[in-house]
């Protein structure tokens, strides 16, 4: 694992103690309706999504929940990186192989475990907007109380706007230092285009006082 999870590497960190404000705040959005599923994207690009979804779904797990973390960014996937797993097989590998057993990873993590990207497609929306894709999100939410997906930017391709009328709620992540408010509403905007639920946003890289995840 990296430095990355500071969920792992110090959990008494203020920005530990943000996740698991965030994960507060999750379980009481949850009461009106179920939150099996949820995506988390950003604005643009580099803005550190996969770093505080890692961080979050570790924060979960530590809560007793069984997580499910999903690379679903199959432009740029990092997940595995994050946690030093192997991805020659992941979810391009059960799309393409339905019926098959899932590829799932442990993360090192009691509770948690990771499907990774997988061998990259050559049109990554193509796969995700596949009757396929819906099947694998029900048979990923028997195996755990939440699955989380990394999506690419909802900005710059379609991938992360078509995954989000698909799940139950949508996390929208802003840098502080670096996403344009243009780019925010525009995601926004692209978001509610698909009549996702979009529970929120995600401040990261804010002054330390009010900061999330350092993106």
């Amino acid at each position: 694992m990296t430095a990355n999870l500071i969920t792992i590497t110090d959990p008494r960190s203020t920005v530990a103690e943000a996740y698991r404000r965030l994960r507060t705040n999750l379980e009481f959005t949850s009461l009106d309706a179920p939150l099996r599923t949820l995506l988390v994207t950003s604005a643009g690009p580099d803005e550190g999504k996969s770093t505080t979804l890692a961080n979050l779904a570790v924060s979960i797990a530590q809560a007793g929940r069984r997580v499910i973390l999903v690379d679903s960014d199959l432009r740029h996937p990092h997940l595995h990186d994050i946690f030093g797993l192997d991805n020659q097989k992941g979810l391009t590998t059960a799309l393409s192989q339905p019926g098959s057993d899932l590829p799932l990873q442990e993360s090192g993590v009691k509770g948690l475990r990771v499907l990774t990207a997988g061998p990259l497609p050559d049109v990554p929306a193509d796969l995700i907007a596949s009757p396929a894709m819906e099947t694998l999100i029900a048979a990923l939410s028997e195996q755990a109380d939440i699955v989380l997906f990394n999506a690419p930017p909802v900005v710059t391709v379609t991938d992360a706007a078509v995954l989000a009328s698909k799940v139950d709620g949508v996390l929208l992540l802003v840098n502080a230092g670096r996403t344009r408010r243009e780019y925010a509403q525009r995601a926004k905007a692209m978001l509610e285009r698909v009549h996702a639920r979009l529970l929120g946003a995600v401040l990261t890289n804010a002054p330390h006082d009010a900061a999330l995840a350092q993106g």
